[in-house]
């Protein structure tokens, strides 16, 4: 049997107290408010939550910076009519005859703040999770006509393209970016409603090897996929390990690119980037046809591949905020060695930050 958290046990509780101050205090509110139904107060409060509030964006640590950033929300939304942080906007005319009804007596205020500290609670999971921007939330790998995205939650649009239901993405389930991502999304080719789903762990390691990896030619790269693949197979919850990403286009679902980044991995919590160039003088430096040349062309050549090199690399920073590791000849002699430097990043940072609501429980 799977350990309780018990922090998420301590939220629990508390939530169910303030329900039942909730239920106690009711009668006075609805006399107060004039309100007969207390379904219909509390949806006079919880219902424009995301209006008031950038839910989709947002990141909220405590019951306090919530009741804070809602109020801040429906102050401004009722000195400028239409605002809105991105939910349903309302008139200012309705939210200042709400705002009245809610502080109009002190049993009304008090129930106003306790039920946005329980709606805290309740979404709390959502709520302090760190969530990528609209920007960062698709990926898309490999090489052209034969390229793949990885969205968070994936649909279909009438334009015949795939984007993200970006409401729905603060309530993904799984960890981003992971192994568990992947099995839950599938992959998606532009154009083609039909996704690349995987019936397991094991099916989508295959496709990554031989599907993904395979088609760059790289030697190094291969080895590396397949100590990636024993890594994965060899961990207690390998759903929770990030991917291995490889051949991360520059430009994105551009249909031509402009780069291709070997691997990368993001982290699941913190969504910080980190990239893995595998980079032979065979393939990023060899100058063919020196005998021919004079040393004067050959110290012009050798400078434009290590421009273009850098180039690359800094551009990825600048654009996508991926740190790159680069390894040459050298370390390339043993790729086991730079999959152990990889493998580090493969640890993630699996929990998000949790507020210790058991300690705050063990001390009342």
């Amino acid at each position: 049997m799977a350990k309780r958290d018990p922090n998420k046990t301590a939220r629990n509780k508390r939530g169910k107290e303030i329900t039942s101050q909730l239920a106690k205090m009711w009668p006075k509110v609805s006399g107060d408010s004039g309100y007969d139904s207390q379904q219909s107060f509390n949806a006079l409060i919880g219902g424009k939550a995301a209006t008031f509030i950038d839910l989709k964006e947002k990141v909220i640590k405590s019951a306090d910076e919530y009741v804070s950033e809602y109020l801040r929300g429906f102050k401004k939304a009722r000195e400028t009519d239409g605002w809105t942080a991105g939910g349903t906007p309302f008139s200012a005319t309705t939210l200042k005859a709400n705002f009245e009804t809610l502080t109009k007596t002190k049993a009304t205020k008090e129930y106003f703040l306790l039920f946005l500290q329980r709606s805290f609670l309740r979404h709390y999971d959502e709520l302090v999770r760190t969530r990528p921007s609209a920007t960062d939330s698709e990926i898309w790998i490999g090489q052209n006509n034969c390229d793949y995205g990885l969205l968070i939650t994936p649909r279909f649009n009438k334009s015949a393209e795939w984007e993200n239901d970006k409401s729905e993405i603060r309530h993904f389930p799984k960890l981003y970016w992971t192994i568990g991502h992947v099995i839950t999304t599938g992959l998606v080719v532009q154009g083609d409603p039909t996704p690349i789903n995987f019936n397991g762990i094991e099916e989508y390691l295959n496709f990554f090897t031989k599907v993904l990896v395979r088609p760059s030619g790289s030697k190094y790269e291969k080895e590396i996929a397949t100590l990636y693949c024993n890594y994965v197979r060899s961990q207690k919850k390998p759903e929770d390990v990030p991917l291995l990403i490889p051949e991360l286009r520059y430009r994105g679902k551009e249909k031509k690119h402009k780069y291709r980044l070997d691997f990368c991995v993001i982290d699941p919590v913190t969504l910080e980037k980190v990239g893995f160039e595998l980079s032979p003088w065979s393939s990023h430096g060899h100058i063919a046809g020196t005998a021919k040349k004079t040393q004067k062309e050959i110290n012009a050549e050798a400078l434009k591949n290590f421009e273009k090199e850098a180039k690359k690399m800094r551009e990825y920073f600048q654009k996508h905020r991926i740190t790159t590791l680069i390894y040459t000849d050298e370390q390339l002699v043993d790729t086991g060695k730079i999959f152990d430097e990889v493998s580090a990043y493969l640890e993630g940072s699996h929990e998000v930050t949790q507020l210790e609501f058991s300690l705050v429980e063990e001390f009342l």
